[in-house]
């Protein structure tokens, strides 16, 4: 190795001139050089900075990514890149739904841009959709409510055949590879679109205005300005966090609900065995998941009695009899699960309620599921009612137009980009049986309009009649 290189040697430091030269040539290139006039102004900064917001959202993700769940959600310095993630995903979707009403007011998507609208629009709804699915593995008790409520929205959709919001795995693949993967082509051949037609230009001829010099120093500043405040906001509004809900707190807490729920599966009354969407992916054998497998399974490694074989060697008679006394005894004050019964079936269902209090029972619907798999943990805790009366509790339901804040009050703010959907339940569906899929019918149709928009006659020529361009070509000031 050379260690005697001479730096103060002009051609050296000519070498690194041209480096420094090449670098900005580059970045020159990759962007819009002329633009005009109003193009400067900060609203034409918009999918800039959704651009930057999309960068700290990758950066933050990696970050969390690589220190795990636990990390983030109790470290402080997790909790910080946590709401740094937060933060630019509010921002993301803050800019990217204004860039797309400043694109609609000045009907920037009429041809040859038309394609450009297209992309767009697909990216936001990939966006909204990465958005929720990553609410749902925050790993709080928000997240354990918002993914049990779009399971529904999915089965009602028939796309629950596909994704089952309760399987971590699949949505933590699908949120950290697939849709970012999807995104950055979409925004990749978005610039590039951007880039080939250049800044759209007004459609009234009688518009003046003139060709500039994009001023990109101005529009760096205000990307560093961005990172600023989404750093600040992650300072003074922290992700909140209130901690999962889980069986054994309940089997503590309330012995008798998750007898009562034990017994229900059992039955096939809860809520789980009756469930009703357009689709119900929930078709396993409940009795054996819940009941007859746990309970087998525990007396086996134990070596106790084997009660439900006593119960199933009773005539059909006493059982019936024994299955309605075992349902009122549950659902009863003076419930003791420590106490052995004369019914064969309560003291099978007071082994499993033991099992659920000892972390036994969530561990073995877990085991039975298949790793990140929370669909039998997830679907039992719906059917105690307990996460109902908490989201409730904490205003977060759909009557109480779910969702668009977080538990812990107003800011940081939640999904408030679901707002219109806590609108329809509560206003058009609110009496509709089929909710959840009439709920999906009514996006989907919205999706298809928004994309295709350019392309619908007379309904394209909106911006045309609303006459808002002026707040957006009128220039206040010279450039």
């Amino acid at each position: 190795m050379n260690n005697n290189i001479d730096y103060t040697n002009p051609s050296v430091e000519n070498t690194a001139n041209e480096h420094s030269q090449s670098l900005k040539d580059t970045l020159a290139n990759i962007m819009i050089k002329t633009v005009p006039s109003y193009a400067n102004k900060f609203i034409y900064s918009l999918g800039f900075l959704s651009m930057i917001s999309f960068f700290m959202i990758i950066a933050s993700g990696f970050v969390l990514i690589f220190n795990g769940p636990f990390w983030w959600l109790h470290n402080s310095t997790g909790i910080f890149f946590r709401s740094i993630h937060l933060w630019s995903t509010q921002f993301f979707i803050i800019f990217i739904i204004l860039h797309l009403i400043i694109v609609f007011l000045s009907s920037g998507f009429k041809y040859p841009r038309r394609l450009t609208w297209v992309v767009g629009s697909l990216m936001m709804f990939f966006v909204l959709f990465e958005a929720e699915l990553g609410y749902g593995l925050r790993g709080d008790f928000s997240s354990q409510w918002r993914v049990l409520q779009a399971s529904d929205l999915y089965n009602g959709s028939g796309l629950g055949i596909f994704v089952n919001n309760l399987n971590y795995a699949q949505i933590y693949g699908i949120h950290i590879a697939l849709i970012p993967i999807i995104l950055i082509a979409l925004l990749g051949f978005h610039y590039l679109l951007v880039r080939t037609k250049g800044i759209a230009k007004p459609y009234k001829k009688d518009t003046k205005y003139k060709m500039v010099k994009a001023n990109h120093t101005k529009l760096f500043i205000r990307g560093i300005g961005l990172i600023v405040v989404i750093v600040i906001f992650a300072i003074i509004f922290p992700s909140p966090f209130i901690a999962q809900t889980k069986i054994s707190d309940i089997a503590s807490q309330d012995p008798s609900n998750i007898a009562t729920t034990i017994f229900s599966e059992y039955m096939g009354t809860s809520g789980t065995a009756t469930y009703f969407d357009s689709i119900n992916p929930y078709t396993y054998n409940l009795k054996d998941i819940y009941v007859i497998n746990p309970y087998l399974s525990y007396i086996k490694i134990h070596n106790e009695a084997n009660y439900y074989q006593i119960f199933l060697s009773l005539p059909s008679s006493i059982q019936s009899q024994d299955l309605a006394n075992a349902n009122k005894y549950f659902s009863g004050s003076s419930y003791n699960p420590n106490v052995l019964s004369e019914n064969p079936m309560v003291n099978v269902v007071n082994t499993l309620v033991l099992m659920a209090s000892n972390h036994l029972y969530s561990a073995y619907l877990a085991s039975e599921n298949g790793q990140g798999n929370n669909t039998y943990v997830g679907r039992f805790l719906s059917d105690t009612g307990v996460l109902d009366a908490e989201a409730q509790s904490l205003g977060i339901t759909t009557q109480q137009l779910g969702m668009v804040h977080e538990e812990k009050g107003i800011i940081p703010p939640g999904a408030w980009w679901l707002a219109p959907i806590g609108v329809m339940d509560n206003t058009i569906l609110a009496n509709d049986p089929n909710q959840d899929r009439d709920g999906a019918i009514i996006l989907a149709s919205l999706v298809i309009i928004l994309i295709s928009y350019p392309y619908i006659p007379y309904l394209n020529r909106l911006p045309e009649y609303l006459r808002l361009d002026n707040i957006i070509w009128k220039e206040k000031e010279a450039y």
